[in-house]
């Protein structure tokens, strides 16, 4: 696609455990994937350091322009481990638990209120997702779900709450009475639910053409410009942070993705290409 693609071997990923997983499907896409089917893919303390450690290292690394999360198994994320939450709260390990939420920008999973990174995430949904899973899933630009694949936020439940970014995302997305229909009777929905009351999934497949779904719609971002692409999802993240247009559109045009995409190479190619009826050859983007 690129005149700069190079071979997957000559990416260098930070050390991780077996908790999680990463491959290369496609040209500059990462595929990450949690590990842990027999806990139904719960986050451990361990998954969220590796998450972390992957997830900035994928950000500064110009060649991959989009990820995709998966789970393994039959969940996509059943949250957090609420019997290490237990043990934590028995031992008095949860105390600083609001003041860990308030420093930690980046949320559940180091995934949940991400917003560093201007690069699509997209959410392979392969079965449930659950409490922070679905907390995930809200912060994910594109959402593909299997037909079997249920949601919930049922921190209620439980007696927590849904802290780390689901509750204003849902309402944004959904409006304020079906994300209390959600979030205040703790209630499974459906993916076609999620795709068409909710609004939160994009495309309902078979189990068997999740993944496959996932990166056909990750190919056909990476046909774009990624200069345009990472500048306009940063367009999208400040739509969320401001009240106005205008602010949106001022802050916006002064950041830094946007003055890349003015002063890269590929805006020269994408208008010399249209004008000369070809497929364009886009180039990695500069780092940031």
């Amino acid at each position: 696609m690129g005149k700069t693609d190079r071979n997957t071997q000559e990416l260098h990923p930070p050390a991780h455990s077996n908790e999680v997983k990463i491959s290369f499907p496609r040209e500059h896409v990462m595929l990450l994937t949690f590990n842990r089917p027999k806990a139904l893919n719960a986050m451990t303390s361990t998954m969220v350091s590796d998450i972390k450690n992957i997830l900035d290292w994928f950000e500064q690394e110009p060649y991959l322009w989009v990820v995709i999360l998966t789970g393994e198994g039959r969940v996509f994320c059943a949250g957090a481990d609420l019997i290490n939450w237990k043990q934590r709260e028995q031992s008095g390990e949860t105390k600083d638990d609001q003041a860990d939420v308030a420093g930690n920008p980046n949320g559940f999973a180091s995934i949940s209120r991400r917003s560093s990174s201007a690069k699509p995430i997209i959410a392979a949904v392969n079965g449930g997702a659950y409490g922070g899973g679905t907390e995930i899933v809200l912060n994910c630009d594109l959402v593909i779900a299997s037909e079997d694949a249920t949601f919930a936020l049922p921190e209620v439940k439980v007696g927590v709450v849904a802290i780390q970014g689901g509750i204003p995302r849902l309402a944004r997305i959904a409006g304020h009475q079906l994300a209390s229909e959600m979030l205040l009777t703790g209630r499974n929905i459906s993916a076609k639910d999620a795709a068409t009351r909710f609004g939160f999934v994009n495309k309902v497949v078979p189990k068997s053409q999740v993944l496959s779904t996932a990166l056909a719609w990750a190919a056909e971002i990476n046909a774009n410009s990624p200069d345009a692409v990472q500048s306009t999802k940063r367009a999208l993240l400040l739509s969320n942070q401001h009240g106005s247009v205008e602010d949106t559109v001022l802050t916006h045009v002064w950041s830094k993705e946007s003055t890349r995409a003015f002063k890269s190479s590929n805006i020269k190619e994408g208008l010399s290409a249209f004008s000369e009826r070809r497929k364009p050859h886009w180039l990695n983007p500069a780092k940031l």
